[in-house]
């Protein structure tokens, strides 16, 4: 299959109802092929992992317009079959076929210094609220913050 279109044409004939029925779920599939139009983009979604993650953005079913009710789960399955030989590969099949490049491994640790903040600010908040030193809520906080530097500056 080469277009969400023709998988949602499938499935109308498959489940009942009309392709519109479908096509949000295809579309979410195929998101990938906005970065990479190649079939490689399929590593992303076309697993049964991602059959499981589209349950969840989509919820179990979702009722045609036919008026049946019809599991998310047997889209996805039909549209990743479609696209993998009637197979539904693992995540893991993808992953281990990745060619490792040194930048994929090489991890470094950023050594910051300064004044300014650093990472997730809520680790800084909760001290300073468990140290009696601020009443006020995360965002509030932050931007008071902010306030500072720049008056600071």
């Amino acid at each position: 299959m080469a277009h969400p279109l023709h998988h949602a044409e499938s499935s109308a004939r498959k489940f009942g109802g009309v392709p519109s029925d479908y096509q949000a779920v295809h579309d979410w599939f195929d998101v990938s092929k906005e970065h990479l139009a190649l079939f490689t983009h399929r590593a992303l979604r076309h697993h049964a992992q991602g059959l499981f993650e589209a349950e969840r953005v989509f919820g179990l079913t979702l009722t045609n317009s036919a008026g049946r009710d019809i599991p998310v789960r047997w889209i996805g399955e039909q549209h990743v079959r479609e696209d993998c030989q009637g197979r539904i590969p693992s995540m893991a099949d993808w992953l281990r076929r990745i060619q490792p490049e040194p930048w994929m491994a090489n991890g470094h640790i950023d050594r910051h210094s300064g004044d300014e903040p650093c990472g997730d600010p809520r680790a800084a908040w909760a001290s300073e609220v468990a140290a009696g030193r601020t009443v006020l809520g995360l965002k509030d906080w932050m931007a008071a913050r902010a306030t500072q530097a720049t008056q600071g500056a």
